[in-house]
């Protein structure tokens, strides 16, 4: 099992497509995908019907997609949340769908069991 750790410089200046792309390839090769900064809302959006344009029985089961929020410390204000100020994320963890099944998520810890299927 191999797990791709993607820092957000990394993504900087890449479009939504070529984020999904990147991400895709890599579950498709049975990796797990940890990005650093996580994806905003709408490309996450993307990133699932992407996923569901390419599943396949025989080939690609989709993925399972878990994210930390952002602190609710953070500029998360009540203004802030209606003048549809965006919160990013801190943390994303995508995996294949046959292989990741999230035992436990808070907001400190997600606690994954992953199979060698």
């Amino acid at each position: 099992m191999q797990i791709d750790l993607i820092s957000a410089e990394r993504m900087d200046g890449k479009t939504t497509m070529e984020k999904i792309r990147m991400i895709l390839d890599g579950v498709r090769d049975n990796n797990i995908v940890i990005l650093e900064a996580g994806l905003t809302p709408d490309e996450e959006s993307r990133l699932i019907e992407v996923t569901m344009t390419e599943i396949s029985p025989d080939e690609f089961n989709g993925i399972e997609i878990e994210t930390y929020p952002k602190s609710q410390a953070d500029d998360s204000s009540l203004l802030g949340r209606l003048m549809g100020k965006e919160e990013t994320k801190k943390l994303t963890v995508i995996g294949p769908a046959n292989q990741i099944e999230t035992l436990h998520k808070d907001e400190t810890l997600i606690s994954a069991l992953v199979s060698r299927k």
